[in-house]
């Protein structure tokens, strides 16, 4: 549950429901519960009781926590901190991440990341992409570099270079919750 995680300490200033965990994560809340209960009981979460709500923050005062914060931002970083700078954008259909992250993500052997590869597709602003890009490289502390590619080129255009060769690497879908196209995407 590296993600639940890197969430919870890329974040740290935040507090979440187990509910919002699953559905930032993309797991089952009853999973989402399950790991809170063990990283609450190795010290490295704290949570608190609003009524029935479960709150969940990551524990800052653990010995463990700049290193813990450095390691999750290496390696699950970017799934948690760019979702939150795009989701606000209008005209992204769907964003990936690519090139080594994903790699290593999918257990691909290489050197560690030293950049972000973030493929959108969609209509989004590139003035608007290049200041979320420059935020994300301030938490993440590497570059991150957005290419943006029409949806028609990316769904139709199956024999444009770029996209076949994104298509043949591993690809890293970020959920960022809901479409943001002027087609009135659904989501």
């Amino acid at each position: 549950m590296g993600e639940l995680l890197a969430w919870l300490y890329l974040h740290p200033e935040s507090e979440y429901s187990t509910t919002d965990l699953a559905a930032r994560t993309g797991t089952s809340q009853s999973t989402v519960s399950r790991e809170v209960d063990r990283f609450t009981g190795a010290g490295l979460t704290v949570e608190r009781r609003l009524g029935n709500l479960r709150l969940i923050r990551a524990n800052n005062d653990t010995i463990v926590a700049k290193p813990l914060t450095d390691l999750l931002a290496v390696t699950f970083g970017p799934a948690a901190v760019l979702p939150p700078l795009l989701q606000p954008l209008s005209g992204i259909d769907e964003a990936y991440i690519y090139g080594s992250w994903a790699a290593r993500y999918a257990n691909q052997a290489g050197p560690p990341p030293r950049d972000v590869d973030v493929l959108i597709v969609g209509t989004a602003d590139d003035d608007e992409l290049y200041g979320a890009a420059r935020i994300a490289e301030g938490i993440l502390g590497r570059e991150v570099n957005i290419s943006r590619i029409s949806r028609a080129s990316w769904i139709e255009d199956v024999d444009n270079p770029f996209g076949k060769s994104l298509r043949s690497r591993p690809l890293y879908p970020l959920q960022l919750g809901h479409h943001r196209s002027g087609g009135g995407g659904t989501g």
